[in-house]
């Protein structure tokens, strides 16, 4: 009886010290994941437990990423369906390990990737580590792994222009690289510059003005931009040198996306490039089949034609009306600034 009592107590010490999922989701990197699950090491198993009273293997599983905001499928079965599938030579911490053939046929162990081989699982012992290379009864159960997108590489930015989207094959290589390396153009979390995603207004009067570094004499003044934002004195400044206009409705459009219209355009009233081409001999090579020479933007898309330093622009047709993508606004913008 003494024995129980303490086992007992023993138990409620356990349980006053263990972390409970916050009620407010939290980001998750690999290495986030995998130190929160050792939290719960020695929580001992129950069949059909979620909490850490007791947990089963898909339950565990399931508790651990809810602390991160992500809702998984409850059992093992259900949770090989997540994600994408990952080799064994290429796991990484945080990814979701399967095991088949234990209590049942099929799917039916779950853990959690920690490195070096080791992964983490509600076990019948309790939540352990075992080595799934050399570990007698998981080694060859293992099934496979999956990857979820919500847990992401905590990377450092990229500042030298290797992204891992843009490869030197890209026409407009030369120019993100430079751009970036001179701190003009960043990329996004996870090392990725996204190529073919539209420039908004905002972004296009930011990254100018960190070429052209103009200073507004007054506070924006759209209804649309918050005088505290990021972008705010970029947009005046754009707005004060003519260079980025807003529209009659007081509105400057932040999140409206660029056309490539309006980035021949607005190079050209930023560095003159219609100035530049005419120094250059103007051939048929420098038009494009789809731009007549009345349409209001012809010159500045001539121009930037005719300046390009890579040979993204070096095309049949123009697509006026088609969306900057942030390769296209970075070959131009790299070219623009190359004539000065």
């Amino acid at each position: 009886m003494k024995k129980r009592i303490i086992q007992i107590l023993v138990a409620v010490l356990v349980l006053s010290v263990l972390p409970f999922a916050s009620s407010q989701a939290k980001a998750a990197s690999p290495d986030d994941v995998a130190s929160y699950s050792k939290k719960f090491l020695g929580v001992p198993y129950r069949f059909g437990g979620t909490t850490p009273s007791g947990f089963d293997c898909s339950g565990y599983i399931q508790y651990v990423f809810n602390h991160f905001g992500i809702s998984l499928p409850r059992t093992s079965a259900e949770q090989i369906n997540v994600g994408t599938a990952v080799s064994k030579s290429d796991l990484q911490p945080g990814d979701l390990v399967f095991f088949k053939n234990t209590y049942k046929p099929g799917i039916s162990h779950t853990g959690i990737y920690l490195g070096n081989h080791k992964v983490i699982s509600a076990e019948n012992e309790g939540v352990a580590i075992s080595d799934i290379n050399t570990n007698p009864y998981w080694a060859p159960r293992y099934a496979g792994a999956r990857r979820l997108s919500q847990v992401k590489e905590d990377l450092p930015p990229v500042t030298n222009g290797q992204f891992r989207d843009v490869s030197s094959s890209n026409a407009a290589y030369p120019a993100i690289k430079e751009l970036n390396v001179s701190g003009i153009i960043n990329g996004f979390e996870n090392q990725e510059f996204r190529p073919n995603e539209s420039v908004t207004r905002g972004q296009a009067a930011a990254m100018i003005n960190r070429v052209l570094k103009l200073t507004p004499s007054k506070n924006v003044k759209f209804t649309d931009v918050a005088s505290n934002h990021s972008f705010a004195k970029d947009i005046a400044a754009m707005n004060e040198a003519g260079i980025l206009q807003g529209y009659t409705t007081g509105k400057y459009g932040m999140y409206d996306t660029l056309t490539k219209s309006q980035l021949a355009v607005i190079l050209d009233r930023a560095f003159k490039t219609t100035n530049a081409s005419d120094k250059l001999v103007q051939t048929a090579s420098t038009k494009y089949n789809d731009v007549a020479a009345s349409y209001w933007a012809y010159e500045p898309i001539v121009a930037l034609k005719a300046i390009d330093q890579t040979t993204v622009f070096q095309t049949s047709t123009f697509k006026v009306d088609a969306n900057t993508s942030r390769a296209e606004f970075s070959a131009a913008l790299y070219s623009a600034m190359s004539i000065n």
